[in-house]
């Protein structure tokens, strides 16, 4: 078992033992990834905090670290003072800011307010650096050098974007829960909200929106939910501390393929709740492998470059992290990377996986939006100069999902010309949405969906045969069933591009392709490069694959279910009943012979003959 899933193990088995009492696998989801991604962005930036600080950090790290009950006395003593001097020299400066503005100038109780709401949230928060005596060498460093704080955290603020106080790292926070301090719950929720609304403009908004501190899951009483958290994070910390892992940059870190692992096994936990987040690896590796390869011309190999790459309805991430994983293995990049996903719990997931598996910050967008409305803006845009096009399209939309149009959309620049999806299944709707933004030039676009796409009526056959006809259609997969978590039916992958060079249609056969697990399938890694190898090739093969002309298709009235063109069934061999006759006559005749032998023995044995 490689590394990541030793520690992915460790960490789902720490999530089991809290899962056997009363709390359900999708709420410790949101306690256990939320702290897996404090814990790395708090070490990155410890890290960074090391090489900025060089000497004075490493003078921190070599005092002593853990002091007793009247040696922690006196040192808040020390420190207390120097706070309350620091606290009282910002206040003034902070009057004199306020005086600058006209809102404050002729408030005398708006101002008295103001000012007297930043004392206490300075004080609080430079004493929060006392509550511990247990102190990071970061901890050390702030209260020793508190008038130098400032112009450190610009500095590492413009290294890697975001700044965390030290009491908020979980360097700090670890500290609390193993010594079980009463004063944890506080910091914590006070930390999680600092990194929201202060560490990184709006780039951790609401990111931890899901953690709900207060919840009666945790215990009733502040005490119980304190002792809760401390078990929960600290039976994480040492889980991972037995691992040799660390939070460099490196974009194939450990801990963040550790927690796709984890959010794997939250999704098969969480039964059908998690379809609407969650892709399974094997099928993001096909989507994968066909949109990283040359649109025009697969058989030649890998794109070099994909400057755009688009998931509409991205979930946790995992697709679009398969994609970055398939071109960073092959030497490739991606320019830039946007996701969308309407549910907030997932959007969030989505960020921290992002984040987790070493994506910089200013490398993708992910949007908490509609998409079937287009409520994101910059995919809103009307002007087709403007317009945003993807040399990559993936995603694994919400099957057959009812919605509402109205006439406003039906005017909607990604569905002229083709028509609405029907309310009671928007799929084509989602289909069409990504296909907008496809590249014309080399873009390739591949969606889940369900197999009723391909046959359905009514609107949906309208859209369907336009696309046939306009050659936008070039490969259609048939999966096996029971792949995913929220659903046993078996889908389908449409390969759809704008510029398509063959003049048929690839039909992939592959539902019979699979192995159990369980009680689900799954998809074997030669069952994997089997259909990328047929789709790169576009090989015909015996009951698996074919290139289907379209007049053929015409002719089957556009119908693209798979099964009319590639069946699995595997014919009956022809019987020619005077063969069979002869080797029947051939048989009774050896019965014959043979129980005329057996007789004659018998007869010498003096016993009874067979008749």
């Amino acid at each position: 078992m490689s590394k990541v899933n030793k520690l992915g193990q460790k960490l789902w088995d720490i999530a089991c033992d809290f899962l056997r009492g009363s709390m359900k696998a999708g709420d410790f989801q949101d306690y256990m990834l939320s702290f897996l991604f404090l814990r790395y962005i708090s070490e990155k930036y410890e890290e960074e905090a090391k090489k900025i600080l060089k000497a004075s950090y490493d003078n921190c790290s070599k005092k002593d670290n853990v002091l007793k009950e009247d040696e922690f006395k006196i040192f808040v003593e020390k420190y207390s003072k120097a706070i309350d001097a620091k606290v009282e020299k910002d206040i003034e400066n902070y009057k004199a800011y306020l005086l600058t503005l006209d809102e404050y100038k002729d408030d005398k109780d708006k101002f008295d307010k103001a000012v007297q709401a930043e004392k206490e949230e300075q004080t609080l928060q430079y004493n929060e650096l006392l509550m511990n005596n247990h102190f990071t060498p970061l901890t050390l460093w702030y209260l020793e050098n508190i008038d130098d704080i400032a112009n450190f955290e610009n500095r590492i603020r413009k290294k890697i974007h975001y700044v965390i106080k030290p009491q908020y790292l979980w360097s700090n926070i670890y500290g609390l829960a193993q010594n079980r301090n009463i004063n944890l719950l506080k910091i914590l929720y006070r930390g999680l909200n600092y990194i929201e609304k202060v560490s990184y403009n709006i780039a951790f908004e609401k990111l931890f929106s899901d953690v709900n501190l207060n919840s009666d899951k945790l215990g009733r009483s502040y005490e119980d939910r304190n002792n809760m958290v401390c078990d929960i994070i600290s039976e994480i910390g040492n889980g991972i501390s037995e691992f040799n892992i660390n939070a460099k940059g490196n974009k194939k870190d450990v801990l963040g393929d550790a927690y796709e692992f984890l959010i794997s096994k939250f999704a098969s936990n969480s039964g059908a709740k998690a379809g609407e987040y969650y892709t399974p690896q094997e099928v993001s590796t096909i989507l994968s492998e066909i949109v990283t390869l040359d649109s025009q011309n697969p058989a030649i190999g890998r794109k070099k470059t994909i400057n755009r790459l688009l998931d509409f309805a991205c979930g946790s991430g995992s697709l679009l992290i398969n994609v970055i994983k398939t071109m960073e293995n092959a030497g490739g990049e991606i320019n830039q990377i946007y996701g969308q996903e309407k549910n907030i719990t997932t959007y969030n997931l989505a960020r921290m996986n992002m984040l987790l598996h070493g994506v910089q910050d200013n490398a993708f967008k992910i949007y908490n939006g509609d998409t079937l409305m287009n409520d994101w803006d910059i995919f809103s845009e009307i002007h087709p100069a403007k317009k945003i096009e993807c040399d990559a399209v993936v995603a694994n939309p919400p099957f057959s999902l009812k919605w509402r149009h109205n006439e406003k959309l039906k005017e909607d620049f990604r569905f002229t010309g083709y028509g609405m999806a029907p309310q009671a299944a928007a799929d084509f709707a989602f289909l069409l949405h990504g296909f907008h933004f496809l590249s014309r030039e080399n873009g390739t676009m591949a969606i889940i969906l369900p197999h009723g796409v391909l046959f359905r009526g009514g609107e949906e056959a309208k859209i369907r045969r336009k696309l046939i006809e306009d050659k936008n259609i070039d490969t259609i997969i048939g999966l096996p069933a029971n792949l995913f978590f929220s659903t046993g039916i078996p889908v389908c992958i449409i390969v759809l591009k704008k510029c398509r060079k063959f003049d048929n249609i690839l039909f992939i056969n592959a539902n019979k392709e699979f192995a159990k697990d369980g009680s689900r399938n799954i998809l074997k890694d030669e069952h994997i490069a089997k259909i990328v190898d047929t789709y790169k090739h576009r090989k015909e093969i015996d009951n698996y694959s074919k290139c289907v002309e379209e007049d053929e298709i015409n002719k089957n009235d556009y119908n693209l279910n798979i099964s009319r063109y590639v069946s699995t069934a595997i014919k009956d061999e022809i019987v020619k009943l005077d063969k069979v006759k002869d080797a029947l006559d051939e048989i009774e005749v050896n019965i014959i012979n043979t129980k005329s032998k057996v007789n004659d023995f018998l007869k010498e044995l003096k016993l009874p003959e067979l008749k």
